[in-house]
């Protein structure tokens, strides 16, 4: 390893030597005794590897012959990964000790999933791509049965053991049958390996294969059937984890994948992804109305926001890369303030999901009724909402690659699943009288309610100057479809010709 390549890799060995010494001072010091203090510090190190990562202002380069890639579009999706991860953390603090669920592995995993995060997005290679995901899907595995003495959550936790394995054994189908067809496992040498606009029908089944296996990261319709339990299932804490930065990373690792070793043939594979994003935003936005249980609720809302994130990369397009990097951030910026919420709701100390436990809401607690229905607006994408700008940033990318139809659609899934997001605003203003619901926050969590809906609503004069750096991250991965990089070498980004 040379140093060019420890300096391009830093970022990712500082958090899991982190991990690593945290996990030795757990077990030495007497575990859960450390639990509190390893999630700040945790918090405390994701901030500063996300300042590190945002405030490089290096070109592109690769590491390890290419098979690990530092570039805008890297740097953004980490950086993204990090805060959501960090915000998740440190709001579930206060909840997870007054009910007893903190221990000190929970920090500790949940920073080897952001290190299996990072190198997903920066994966240049079909083994650092598998490496990467697995390491995140293990650690959150364990997370999701954390709570051992909840047979629910052992039920999520099996659940999503036993279907994560089959989408990795898919993943690594295709990944063999496209390293067998091309004739090698790095991106560059795969793209290099196809002519323009012609697929073998090996390396085509191989990339079906791969994207089903993603496709089930990010609860992509037909691969979602494990969303909704685990959602319910497991502890409020970790599916506000799972609702964020995994989703984000998950997305970012197939854009790469498509772009990357597939930039050559858009149109085959974005007809697939196209057909996603169809299922997604229609199954995520009826099967939801008939919820009653607001994690769960969420696990299809998540089901089909991801859908129009697959709109804007169906485009095959920068400005679809653009959209849906755009879109997929202040996803995270609002799920963040959503789990906030659902984190603070009790009755007589017992935590609350059921949705007909915010009648008269507003009445008790008015500016966290009015932070949630900011957030509950911009999810439906109600203007002025950020929100809003969002999804039209996926549809207008849409059209302008030639998917009017696909737009269309999802103007229409939108406009379906508005309707749970209001009926939950309809129960806190205007619902019928009882037994109310107690809301409990500490600072950090009014904090993480506040300032999502605050931004929701700024956001949408300035976009918070995130559109200027998501048009470069998009623009250093649409230009690597035209040019080859030479190996672990610091590389200049040109436009498409």
């Amino acid at each position: 390893m040379t140093s060019l390549d420890f300096s391009i890799i830093l970022p990712e060995a500082v958090l899991a030597g982190y991990a690593l010494l945290a996990l030795l001072a757990g077990a030495y010091f007497g575990k859960d005794a450390l639990a509190r203090t390893l999630l700040w510090a945790t918090v405390a190190v994701m901030l500063l590897v996300a300042a590190m990562v945002g405030l490089s202002d290096g070109g592109d380069a690769a590491a390890f012959h290419d098979m690990f890639l530092d570039d805008a579009f890297a740097r953004f999706a980490k950086v993204v990964i990090l805060a959501g991860a960090a915000a998740v953390m440190a709001m579930s603090a206060d909840y997870m000790y007054r009910r007893n669920l903190l221990r000190f592995e929970f920090p500790i995993l949940v920073a080897l999933a952001v290190v299996g995060m990072m190198v997903m997005v920066s994966s240049g290679d079909l083994l650092t791509l598998y490496l990467g995901l697995e390491l995140q899907s293990l650690a959150l595995y364990v997370v999701a049965a954390m709570r051992r003495d909840s047979a629910r959550s052992s039920e999520a936790g099996l659940k999503y053991f036993v279907l994560g394995s089959l989408s990795s054994g898919l993943l690594l189908y295709g990944a063999t049958l496209v390293y067998g067809f091309s004739g090698s496992t790095n991106f560059h040498a795969i793209i290099a390996s196809i002519e323009s606009g012609n697929l073998t029908m090996g390396v085509l089944f191989g990339l079906v294969f791969m994207l089903v296996g993603l496709a089930f990261k990010v609860s992509a319709v037909p691969f979602h059937m494990w969303t909704p339990d685990v959602y319910e299932g497991s502890p409020t804490p970790v599916t506000a984890f799972f609702a964020t930065a995994p989703k984000v990373a998950a997305m970012a690792l197939i854009a790469r994948l498509a772009f990357e070793a597939f930039g050559h043939v858009i149109s085959d594979w974005s007809q697939i992804v196209a057909a996603m994003a169809v299922m997604s935003m229609f199954l995520g936005s009826i099967a939801g109305i008939g919820q009653r249980d607001i994690k769960r609720l969420m696990a299809y809302s998540s089901i089909a926001h991801m859908g129009f994130a697959l709109m804007g990369l169906a485009a095959g397009t920068q400005l679809g890369v653009q959209s849906m990097l755009l879109y997929m951030t202040i996803y995270t910026i609002m799920n963040v303030g959503t789990f906030a919420f659902i984190l603070s709701l009790e009755r007589d100390g017992v935590p609350v999901t059921d949705m007909a436990s915010l009648h008269r809401f507003a009445w008790a607690h008015p500016t966290k009724a009015m932070a949630m229905l900011v957030l509950l607006f911009s999810l439906a994408g109600v203007p002025p909402t950020l929100g809003f700008f969002a999804k039209f940033g996926v549809l207008s990318a849409a059209v302008d690659a030639g998917l009017g139809w696909l737009a269309v659609l999802g103007v229409i899934a939108s406009v379906i699943g508005a309707f749970y997001y209001l009926r939950i605003v309809y129960y806190m203003y205007f619902g019928d009288e009882g037994a109310r619901v107690d809301s409990r926050m500490g600072p950090v969590q009014y904090l993480a309610l506040l300032v999502p809906a605050v931004a929701m609503v700024l956001g949408a004069v300035s976009m918070l100057g995130v559109d200027n750096a998501a048009a470069r991250a998009a623009g250093a991965l649409t230009n690597t479809a035209e040019q080859s990089v030479p190996a672990s070498q610091p590389t200049e980004s040109q436009p498409v010709e």
